[in-house]
């Protein structure tokens, strides 16, 4: 048997555990448009329970946005995965946000990337709930969500991604 088919095949699942603590929320649920019609990707979001983003997969940070509210992962796979903390965060222009990463960076899953203070988000921005989405599904066969109403940061699988098989 070929066991680098074999090993192909298996990297073809990219397991997305929880950036977050809390409680899982549906896209669709959200307040904000963009994210619940799924404009910038499909995926799941967490109201968080505190304020600690961890990296849910290994990979490279691709891009961290200059508010940071929110960053882009990258996996050897070349998936990216958009991780925004709170809704309508942007216009706090970096208050209440640490991050602790920089593009190009290599990550690994439980890496903290970013602190937030979710009492000043909770005043001052539209939701602390927080969507992690793939911004793009070109490669995306489908995305498997658990039934799972409370995850733990770096422990629970948040999604699974499947890729396109392309040869």
């Amino acid at each position: 048997m070929n066991l680098n088919i074999f090993n192909r095949f298996l990297s073809r699942v990219i397991t997305v555990k929880a950036p977050i603590t809390g409680e899982v929320v549906s896209l669709e649920s959200l307040p904000d448009k963009v994210f619940a019609e799924k404009m910038v990707g499909d995926g799941r979001a967490i109201k968080p329970s505190e304020g600690t983003v961890v990296s849910p997969i290994k990979g490279i940070v691709k891009q961290v946005f200059s508010s940071g509210h929110a960053l882009v992962l990258e996996t050897p796979e070349k998936l990216n995965l958009l991780i925004h903390v709170g809704l309508d965060t942007v216009k706090l222009k970096g208050r209440g946000f640490e991050v602790l990463v920089k593009e190009g960076e290599q990550v690994v899953p439980g890496q903290t990337l970013i602190r937030f203070d979710m009492d000043f988000i909770e005043k001052h921005a539209l939701s602390t709930i927080s969507p992690v989405v793939l911004p793009e599904m070109g490669n995306v066969a489908k995305i498997d969500k658990p039934r799972i109403q409370r995850v733990e940061k770096g422990i629970d699988v948040l999604f699974r991604v499947v890729l396109k098989n392309i040869v």
